[in-house]
This record gives C-alpha cells, structure tokens and sequence, in this order.
C-alpha cells in the first residue's frame, strides 16, 4: 500500500468517527440545556401563582439557540392555543410524553412531529415523563 492509501482509509474511518463525536456532544449540551430549561420553568411557576410560562419568552436565562442554531421547543398544555392538543408530543402508544408541557429541540434537522414515531422527530432531544427522561427520541 502507498502512504496516500494509507492516508485516505484512515481519513475515511476518522472522519466519520469525529463527525458522531461532535453530534455526540451536541445531543450531550441539548439535555443539559433542557435541565437548566425546565429548572427556569419550575423557577417561574413559584413565583407566578403556580402558573407555568406561555412561552420561554417570559424566561430569563434560556440557552438558546440549541446547538443545531434551533429554538428549543416549549408547549404549555394549559395555554390558549388553537388545536393545542394536536401538538402535544406522545409516545408510540400516542400517550402524551408529559403532563403539563412539552419541551425538546428539534436536533440537527431542525423538524419535529407530534408523534415520536415520525421519521422527523428521531434526532429530537427530549424531555419527557416529567423529567424522568431527557434524551433523545430514538433512544425514548
């Protein structure tokens, strides 16, 4: 083998190593922004009457963007929305993931579907059962 053959097979294994490493890390500082997140919104309810934010807006302190460049997702349940139930998120039993709001990044794609099932929100990371879970919807 040439030292160029060399070279370009272990560009092609390294490469590829370095790139899931990065996205690794990226999904990493996504569950941790969705901790600090979720902290912010329990921070806000006990200051306001127990009243859970209309938006991250109305937070102080939300990392954003995600690290993807993204807006992290926040769906108060109780809000006055329009065909909100048809945007909270839910399982592949179509339960709801959480009880009072939902709140993910969207992931490297950037596109998200209520239904964890969808092609779309696979890369999604996520808070769900409450808290019990952060991570990302595949692994869900």
């Amino acid at each position: 083998m040439t030292a160029a053959l060399v070279g370009a097979l272990l560009l092609g294994i390294a490469v590829p190593t370095y790139r899931a490493q990065i996205e690794k890390m990226k999904v990493e500082q996504a569950k941790r922004d969705l901790i600090s997140i979720a902290g912010l919104i329990e921070r806000f309810r006990t200051t306001h009457a127990f009243k859970l934010p209309d938006s991250l807006d109305q937070l102080t302190g939300v990392p954003s963007p995600d690290p993807w460049g993204h807006a992290y997702a926040f769906l108060n349940f109780s809000a006055p929305i329009p065909g909100i139930n048809g945007q909270i998120r839910k399982d592949h039993n179509l339960h709801p993931l959480n009880t009072e709001f939902d709140l993910y990044s969207l992931g490297a794609d950037g596109l998200s579907a209520a239904a964890l099932t969808a092609r779309a929100s696979q890369d999604d990371v996520l808070w769900a059962q409450d808290g019990s879970f952060v991570g990302l919807a595949s692994d869900f």
